[in-house]
């Protein structure tokens, strides 16, 4: 503890550096010339008052943009401790979302890109468990810089958010009601779906019926399901809501509209071995777009937010601070499939 302090004291004759600025660079210098290592206990806050005279909101401040920078962490009621021999590392992230599909990959790609290299990224996967969820956010609180999260709909994940800094928290892919003001980057299921179904009512109306597969108590929105209900209902469309598709069950006449990627291959796949034209004699609306939804079977109608923005203004957000609460517009691509 005291080669620590000697450390810090050493900074005394810089005229230029402020007491924070002291304390931060001292106690990185004594991780850079080892004299403490990752895992070592830095001093407490009342050790710091004592042997320096600094005020507590000072010492606050330092250890805070520690953790922020990703130096050390802070273990509840044990302390701070080194997180890294890494002292140049600026940042440090977590980003917590629901799995790594092909559009979360689109988020993450363009994340990674507008963080840069000084800036050290770990992900994590929740899956929509709720446990996982919980059990994730307790591992990662005090010890990275930034917290991206990807929140489960459930009135039990504000709880949890809490035992993260607002100020450090950037919520993405999906907005929650919280009585904290959370910045976000997110999108919107309800109105929007809503929306693309009814731009899309004519050629739903060539068709006998629009079968929507969507799993309850799943990672799936209610949102949309709901915005289905309504379509039908407002414009007197045919339409049935099931659980799953059932391998070969495809029918001449039918519009088939799911949120699942591998639901949709296996459908297309189905309709060729069946010989249905597409746009034709069958029709197929998804959710989410990519590039290979672009090119296969000519295209597949979409309706989906832009992923590679929103990476783009949640990486901005990490780097920059500045406060940000903004939905990502949600945009229909009216292809060959219907």
């Amino acid at each position: 503890m005291k080669q620590i302090i000697q450390q810090i004291k050493n900074l005394e004759s810089i005229n230029s550096f402020s007491k924070h600025e002291q304390l931060v660079q001292g106690i990185i210098n004594a991780i850079d010339e080892k004299v403490v290592t990752k895992g070592d206990l830095l001093p407490s806050v009342n050790t710091f008052i004592s042997e320096l005279g600094f005020a507590r909101e000072t010492i606050a401040k330092a250890y805070k943009e520690l953790v922020h920078r990703g130096i050390i962490e802070s273990k509840n009621r044990l302390g701070y401790f080194v997180a890294t021999n890494d002292v140049k590392q600026e940042l440090k992230v977590a980003l917590l979302i629901f799995a790594f599909d092909i559009f979360q990959e689109t988020f993450y790609e363009n994340f990674r890109k507008g963080l840069g290299k000084n800036v050290q990224l770990d992900i994590f996967f929740h899956h929509n468990n709720f446990d996982t969820f919980e059990s994730i956010v307790q591992n990662i609180k005090g010890k990275y810089g930034m917290f991206v999260i990807a929140p489960i709909p459930s009135v039990k994940t504000p709880p949890v958010l809490k035992l993260l800094p607002t100020n450090r928290v950037l919520l993405v892919d999906r907005y929650i009601d919280t009585d904290e003001d959370y910045n976000y980057v997110a999108q919107e299921f309800g109105d929007s779906s809503y929306n693309a179904f009814v731009q899309l009512k004519d050629k739903i109306k060539k068709y006998d019926e629009i079968i929507f597969f969507f799993k309850p108590s799943s990672a799936e929105p209610d949102e949309i399901l709901n915005s289905f209900k309504k379509f039908m209902k407002d414009y007197d469309i045919k339409g049935v809501i099931k659980e799953e598709y059932v391998s070969g069950s495809l029918e001449k006449g039918k519009v088939y509209f799911t949120i699942h990627n591998l639901e949709l291959w296996e459908m297309l796949k189905d309709s060729k071995v069946k010989g249905l034209k597409i746009g034709k004699d069958i029709g197929f609306i998804s959710h989410n777009d990519d590039i290979v939804k672009e090119i296969i079977f000519d295209g597949v109608t979409t309706f989906s937010t832009d992923f590679a923005e929103m990476g783009k203004k949640a990486a901005n957000f990490v780097l920059n601070r500045k406060k940000i609460q903004e939905i990502i517009p949600t945009v229909l691509v009216d292809r060959n499939s219907l």
